[in-house]
C-alpha cells in the first residue's frame, strides 16, 4: 500500500511509520520538519504546514491516509476536502477524551461524546474538538473513515513523560513515593502495539470507530515491573494515601503521573477494550515497555528537563511530610 501520514516524526507518527515500513508499505510523510526525521531516509518527505501548505499534496495518490496531527475541525476539514480526491481510506487518530462521561468505567464505543458547549475545562475542550474532527472525517469519507480513540499511549519517544517518570525514577533508587491504593487499576498502550494494530486495520480496510486503551494493570504491578528491571539498585517504595496527597496539594497526572484522585476520570483508565482485542490488537509484556522506555529516556541525558513527575526536592519534602503525617494519624 501507499500510505500518507500527516505528521509521522515524533511519537505515534514515528511508530506508525516504522510499522508501515516493516510491513513493506510505501510511506509519504507530510510534516513541518520540526522533529528529527533522519531515521526515515527511505520515505518520501513533503515539508509543509497542514494549515497553509496542503496544495503540496494535490498531485499525489494514496491508498490510505493516517492523520495523527488533526486537532481543529477547520484544519481537518481542509485536509479531508483535499485528500478525499486522492485517497480511499482516511484514519483519524482521536482520543478517549472525546467521551462525555469519563467517570464511568467500562465505556464502549457507543458512549456519547462531549459537545463543545459542554466543555468546561481545557481537557474537555480538547476532547470536544477531537469529536468534531471525527465527524468531519466521517462526512468527507462516508465509506472509508476509521476513527481510532487511543487511551494513554506510552513507550519510547513519549515526550509527555506521564509513564516515563516511573521507570526513570525507580532507576534512580532510594525511597520512591508511590500513591495508594496498590490495586488501583490502570490502562495504557505501548505506542508500538497501537501502531502495528492500526496498520493492520488499514490493510484490512476496516472502518468505523474503535478505542484502544491497552491491557489492564495495577499500580503495584507497574512499579514492581519498574523495580524488577532496576539493575539491582536499592529502591524502597513508600506507599502514601490519597488523603495525604490531596492535603499536600500534589498535582494529579502530571506532577504525580498515573494518579487521579477521588476516582476522577476513572473511566479513562478502565475502558472496555473488547472491540479492539477482537479486531486483532495484541499487547507486549509490561516489562518490555518498561525496559525500552527507560533505555530511550536515558539517551536524553540527566540534564534534560522532563515534563512530568515529582522533582527530587519536592519528593523529598513529601516523604518527610509523610513521616510526620503518619505519626499524627496514630
Amino acid at each position: 500500500m501507499n500510505i500518507l501520514i500527516l505528521g509521522g516524526t515524533k511519537f505515534l507518527g514515528r511508530a506508525l511509520t516504522e510499522a508501515a515500513l516493516t510491513k513493506g508499505h510505501e510511506v509519504t510523510l507530510f510534516h513541518r520538519g520540526l522533529h528529527d526525521a533522519n531515521g526515515f531516509p527511505q520515505v518520501h518527505h513533503i515539508l509543509g504546514d497542514r494549515n497553509t501548505d496542503l496544495a503540496k499534496l494535490q498531485d499525489g495518490e494514496w491508498d490510505a491516509v493516517i492523520d495523527t496531527s488533526g486537532y481543529e475541525p477547520e484544519s481537518v476539514m481542509a485536509s479531508t476536502e483535499m485528500l478525499k480526491h486522492h485517497a480511499k481510506h482516511y484514519t483519524f487518530i482521536s482520543t478517549i477524551s472525546a467521551y462525555a462521561d469519563l467517570k464511568q468505567v467500562q465505556l464502549d464505543e457507543t458512549a456519547a461524546v462531549i459537545q463543545l458547549e459542554e466543555a468546561a475545562d481545557p481537557g474537555q475542550r480538547y476532547g470536544a474538538l477531537k469529536a468534531e474532527c471525527e465527524q468531519v472525517v466521517q462526512a468527507a469519507f462516508p465509506i472509508g473513515a476509521l476513527i481510532i480513540r487511543p487511551g494513554l499511549i506510552v513507550g519510547p519517544y513519549d515526550a509527555s513523560d506521564r509513564f516515563t517518570y516511573w521507570p526513570t525514577r525507580i532507576q534512580r533508587g532510594g525511597e520512591v513515593l508511590v500513591p495508594l491504593p496498590k490495586e488501583r487499576k490502570l490502562q495504557f498502550i505501548d505506542v508500538r502495539d497501537l501502531a502495528v494494530w492500526t496498520i493492520g486495520l488499514i490493510e484490512q480496510g476496516v472502518t468505523g470507530t474503535i478505542h484502544a486503551s491497552g491491557s489492564e494493570y495495577t499500580m503495584e504491578e507497574v512499579v514492581e515491573a519498574c523495580k524488577s528491571n532496576n539493575n539491582d539498585i536499592e529502591t524502597t517504595l513508600i506507599w502514601v494515601t490519597e488523603e495525604f496527597l490531596v492535603e499536600q496539594e500534589v498535582g494529579p497526572w502530571m506532577e504525580l503521573p498515573l494518579w487521579l484522585p477521588n476516582d476522577s476520570l476513572i473511566g479513562m483508565l478502565q475502558l472496555n477494550n473488547e472491540k479492539a482485542f477482537k479486531s486483532g490488537l495484541t499487547t507486549r509484556a509490561l516489562i518490555e515497555t518498561v525496559k525500552d522506555t527507560r533505555a530511550w529516556d536515558q539517551g536524553r541525558g540527566t540534564e534534560f528537563v522532563r515534563l512530568a513527575g515529582l522533582k527530587p526536592e519536592r519528593e523529598e519534602q513529601l516523604l518527610k511530610a509523610w513521616q510526620e503525617w503518619e505519626v499524627g494519624q496514630k
